[in-house]
């Protein structure tokens, strides 16, 4: 039996039971929309996590720091090295970190706790540093006010919740000034002996702790922490440029660890900062970093554990989803089983003009396909209208929290093309009990029923 009768027949097969089939049609429609709506809502989070992690500038940066402040913590890394070997991450270890292949910048992560003063009012805040390049972050989208003029600007910007605590009306502060009080560290041109005790050896080297008071014109005011709240300087309330705060010379955790040093004036620094020029490279300057001996982490690090959480996520939203597209697959079942039922005379004839078994088991696999592809194709725009009406009622919450509008829900091609081919093969999967039992009709049996 050529193809087009094979069509021509099962289409006029299935106009001749147009509610049963319709039924059948609709119920694998149902399936496939639960499957698509489903896993839409799965790939729609999933774009949205890589959407926020890539605007906020972290899927090209890498986080130093040195093996000596974590030195017993490594499993089998560094464990086993002498102190004085393993690498202090020093200015040189900056320099020679610039050098490689691919880096666009380095610079260290500057936080501390600072007083800070504004009409007489004192407040206490984390004053954080951020480079140049945070400018394209995604918190400084739609900020009010500017960016820093400069990378050594005395300017700052104020986290809007820091701005509502020094006065009621936040954006009156903009083009204001406000004085930080901060611990500078200032060398030592020497030392000596204790008093009293020959046997006491002062040092040669050392630094002294002075209080400085800077004024900063505020320039600008943010709503959402910047880097998505995934870096320490995230946590800042009041951000200034880092190039400023390094001339600040701003007394940090690292120079109080390393007083003890043979060289205490040696300005170290807790972590290091390394952008590159695209996440392609993150991997190879990595590597490099690590064979100068240093630790090193990026958030391609955590994706890997993200995209195996996404994985396993779609893959029981897929399976939920499923289920409704297996009880629809009982439905063809039905009503193939039915339709065998009804046209035992119609096959026996076939038979009887010369049709092969493998011809009727063709026709009826061409009729499963068919009401497969049509409710395949219903089914995925049902389940695109569901994803856009969940996407819609998530903003709308959202909007009501005072939260702004995310895209939750996406229908790619290739979930397209995969959801209609699905539902073929479950139809065709179905389709082959029925196939099967109407091929064993006896022909002389078929032509005396009634």
């Amino acid at each position: 039996m050529k193809a087009p009768d094979l069509l021509e027949l099962a289409a006029r097969n299935l106009r001749e039971s147009v509610l049963r089939n319709s039924l059948t049609t609709v119920g694998i429609a149902v399936g496939v929309a639960s499957l698509v709506a489903m896993l839409s809502l799965g790939i729609g989070l999933q774009e949205m996590a890589g959407r926020r992690l890539a605007g906020s500038g972290l899927f090209d940066t890498i986080f130093v720091t040195s093996r000596q402040d974590f030195r017993g913590f490594d499993r089998g890394e560094g464990r086993n090295e002498k102190p004085e070997e393993l690498r202090a991450l020093d200015e040189n270890a900056r320099e020679e970190m610039r050098k490689i292949s691919g880096v666009v910048e380095t610079f260290p992560e500057i936080r501390l706790m600072t007083e800070v003063r504004y009409q007489g009012k004192m407040n206490f805040a984390f004053v954080a540093a951020l480079p140049p390049s945070a400018r394209a972050n995604e918190a400084f989208e739609g900020m009010r006010g500017s960016f820093f003029s400069s990378p050594t600007a005395q300017e700052a910007i104020l986290a809007t919740e820091f701005a509502k605590e020094l006065t009621p009306d936040p954006d009156s502060l903009i083009g204001k000034e406000i004085i930080v009080r901060y611990a500078e560290r200032q060398p030592l041109a020497g030392g000596s002996a204790s008093a009293g005790n020959d046997d006491d050896v002062g040092d040669s080297f050392g630094f002294s702790v002075v209080r400085r008071e800077q004024p900063l014109k505020i320039v600008g005011l943010i709503e959402r922490e910047p880097y998505s709240g995934l870096r320490t300087v995230s946590r800042g309330r009041l951000f200034i440029p880092t190039a400023f705060a390094e001339s600040l010379n701003v007394l940090q955790f690292s120079d109080l660890r390393g007083a003890t040093r043979d060289t205490p004036t040696t300005r170290t620094y807790v972590s290091l900062v390394v952008r590159v020029e695209s996440p392609s490279r993150v991997e190879a300057v990595q590597n490099a970093i690590k064979k100068m001996g240093f630790r090193t982490f990026s958030v391609l690090d955590a994706t890997r554990s993200m995209r195996r959480f996404f994985a396993i996520f779609d893959l029981f939203l897929g399976i939920f989803g499923s289920l409704a597209l297996a009880v629809a697959s009982l439905g063809i079942v039905n009503t193939l089983v039915m339709a065998i039922l009804e046209r035992r005379r119609e096959i026996g004839i076939l038979k009887a003009l010369g049709a092969s078994d493998a011809d009727v088991k063709r026709l009826f696999f061409v009729e499963a396909g068919v009401m497969g592809a049509f409710g395949g194709a219903l089914g995925v725009a049902l389940g695109w209208a569901i994803g856009r009406l969940i996407n819609w009622g998530a903003n709308v919450y959202l909007a009501r929290q005072d939260l702004p509008p995310e895209q939750i829900w996406s229908v790619p091609w290739w979930l397209v093309l995969a959801a209609l081919a699905f539902a073929v093969l479950v139809s065709l999967v179905s389709g082959l009990y029925p196939a099967a039992r109407a091929a064993r009709l006896d022909p002389v049996q078929a032509l005396r029923y009634e």
